[in-house]
């Protein structure tokens, strides 16, 4: 399990930790049941405060990613592949509309983006 932080970054610690193990959890990258790095060595590991860390395991539980159980450590929570499907889908959805936007800023077509996307599928 891998998490990269960037300090020069304007999104908060806490929520770098939270997408990137959100993102692998939903992948399946890391699996079912796995059991995560306790907040304090993550917190050494990555060399932050262990607050910022508990904040986002905190979050994760929330989002119903992980579950903690006291004096065992926080496991990876049982996904179904349609949700991470409907997250990527979210996701794909977001971009699309800033693509429409900037289309729209550009005056560009909605015929001509259409063009852009098949052209993209090409390559």
């Amino acid at each position: 399990m891998t998490i990269l932080i960037d300090n020069r970054s304007g999104q908060p610690i806490y929520e770098q930790i939270f997408e990137q193990l959100r993102a692998q959890i939903l992948s399946g990258a890391v699996a079912a049941e796995e059991a995560l790095p306790s907040i304090r060595s993550l917190a050494k590991d990555l060399r932050i405060s262990v607050i910022t860390t508990k904040r986002a395991y905190e979050e994760l539980e929330a989002a119903g990613l992980i579950v903690t159980v006291p004096g065992k450590g926080s496991f990876a929570a049982p996904v179904e592949r349609g949700r991470w499907q409907e997250e990527k889908q979210r996701e794909l959805e977001e971009h699309l509309r800033a693509a429409k936007k900037l289309a729209a800023e550009c005056g560009l077509s909605r015929e001509k983006l259409h063009e852009i996307l098949e052209r993209m599928e090409e390559t």
